[in-house]
């Protein structure tokens, strides 16, 4: 019983990370229906399973559920961005700060950035993947198993975000890279207040952009 249990929250996971990776990649645009029926014949799995699969994906805010209605996913607007930006706002500017107290500076975050700095100059879909990882590494930081993890169910929803900005060409990797830079250094310099700054305004750009280019 035991093992058959595992076997089926394994298909779950596999159906869950199938269905998210077309989400993220853009396969699957904002406002797809994504029923039961669809994604038990998509990816040949039972009906339960798929439900579960598309259950997970509704509580990290990828998919959108009403009342009575299949799940869709979500599109990204306006309101969106700025929630998610806003939300991560405050919880890295207190992680900064805290590490600034004692000049902490994660050695993931320094790795994740030096990764963005080797690209080509120009925007870079590519950059995404370390830009997640540099941000979190920030929180992870902290070493508080709890922050990291409330920090994790915005993940789903920045990579959204971000992967929109960088579809529509808005970033360099270059500017990027010696933002993040800039950040670090205020940490190492005990500075917590211009770290903070520093976040707000980083983020504060990447958000501007993709609401203009929604606009737009």
């Amino acid at each position: 019983m035991v093992d058959n249990t595992l076997a089926v929250v394994g298909v779950v996971e596999a159906a869950s990370r199938m269905l998210r990776d077309r989400i993220l990649s853009g396969a699957l645009a904002g406002g797809t229906p994504v029923t039961e029926a669809w994604a038990s014949a998509e990816f040949g799995i039972a009906r339960p399973t798929a439900k579960a699969a598309i259950e997970q994906l509704v509580m990290s805010g990828l998919l959108l559920r009403t009342a009575h209605r299949s799940a869709r996913v979500a599109a990204i607007d306006a309101e969106m961005v700025r929630d998610v930006y806003r939300t991560r706002a405050l919880l890295e500017a207190g992680a900064l700060r805290t590490l600034a107290k004692e000049g902490v500076v994660p050695a993931a975050a320094v790795l994740a950035n030096e990764e963005i700095a080797g690209m080509a100059p120009g925007p870079d879909p590519a950059t995404v993947d370390p830009d997640i990882r540099f941000h979190t590494a920030l929180i992870d930081g902290l070493t508080s198993a709890r922050t990291s993890r409330m920090y994790r169910t915005l993940l789903d929803e920045a990579r959204l975000c971000m992967a929109q900005v960088q579809d529509r060409r808005l970033l360099d990797a270059a500017v990027i890279a010696a933002q993040h830079r800039a950040i670090l250094d205020a940490v190492r310099d005990h500075d917590g207040d211009l770290a903070a700054r520093l976040l707000h305004d980083h983020l504060g750009s990447a958000e501007e952009r993709l609401v203009d280019a929604l606009g737009a």
